[in-house]
């Protein structure tokens, strides 16, 4: 069974393999919303689209009714100068918006949890930029991860790659995190740092990696509904998340479709999984 050292839980094969079946659903949900992502969408039709998938493939939503207050949706759906935790409802897409779309499923007690940050038909040349610094700093932070490694050596990879892309925020209020029994547990996953801090990279670890970049400010608000943050500056966001885990063959991507097979062998990296 699970167990937690110091407050890390290190997962069985046979878990690692149920949480890959709540994050490929996470996954999959993320497809379909992104297909879905359009001007004249609401954010509230989103959410019902993700609600519904989850359930009719034997998952349950793990944002609904989490935290205090409780968050009201199944999604968080962050547009523009929001850069996590906005909540669904009335607003409608625009062409040019950007929308952060993040999704978690509970499948059999395990969780995971994802995001994707989609452009609402043509969105300017620096914010088409952003999107793909931000997701390849993710997959970057990732190919980062070895058995025998610190949690922090992802961290350096993520804000190294940004840096070197121009001037970005990175945020440091919020960072990635452990997952498994719960969607958030120990360790936190910053997305900056120096390398060969914080826990030790073991089989059965996984780490839900997700970092948020801003075309301004690092800094943030947040807003009256005590979830939404926003930046500062109102500089448009970017978020990108997965969990993954790595095994004595390689990394594992528990939440990207194909397993992030195809990404991480573009980077050399081994994949690990079944």
């Amino acid at each position: 069974m699970a167990f937690r050292d110091r407050g890390i839980e290190i997962k069985t094969a046979e878990q690692i393999d149920l949480m890959r079946v709540a994050g490929r659903l996470v996954g999959e949900t993320l497809e379909l919303l992104r297909a879905a992502v359009r001007p004249g969408v609401t954010t509230r039709e989103l959410d019902t689209l993700a609600e519904a998938h989850i359930r009719d493939h034997g998952g349950v939503p793990s944002f609904k009714g989490y935290s205090h207050p409780p968050f009201p949706a199944t999604i968080c759906a962050s547009v523009n100068e929001e850069v996590v935790h906005g909540i669904p409802g009335d607003r409608v897409l625009v062409e040019g918006d950007v929308i952060s779309i993040d999704c978690g499923a509970i499948v059999e007690g395990w969780h995971g949890d994802a995001a994707v940050t989609v452009p609402v038909g043509e969105v300017a040349a620096d914010v088409t930029e952003l999107l793909r610094v931000t997701e390849e700093s993710l997959w970057r932070g990732m190919a980062a991860a070895r058995l025998g490694g610190r949690v922090t050596d992802i961290s350096h990879a993520i804000e190294t790659y940004v840096r070197a892309q121009g001037r970005y925020g990175i945020l440091e209020d919020y960072t990635g995190h452990g997952i498994g029994t719960e969607m958030h547990m120990s360790p936190n996953v910053p997305n900056y740092g120096r390398r060969g801090r914080g826990p030790t990279i073991v089989e059965g670890l996984a780490l839900a990696v997700e970092p948020m970049v801003t075309l301004g400010s690092k800094h943030t608000d947040l807003l009256e509904d005590e979830w939404t943050v926003v930046t500062v500056d109102r500089s448009l966001a970017a978020h990108f998340e997965h969990t993954f885990t790595v095994t004595d063959r390689g990394a594992w991507v528990l939440t990207a479709v194909d397993g992030g097979e195809e990404r991480l062998r573009e980077l050399g990296v081994p994949f690990g999984g079944r």
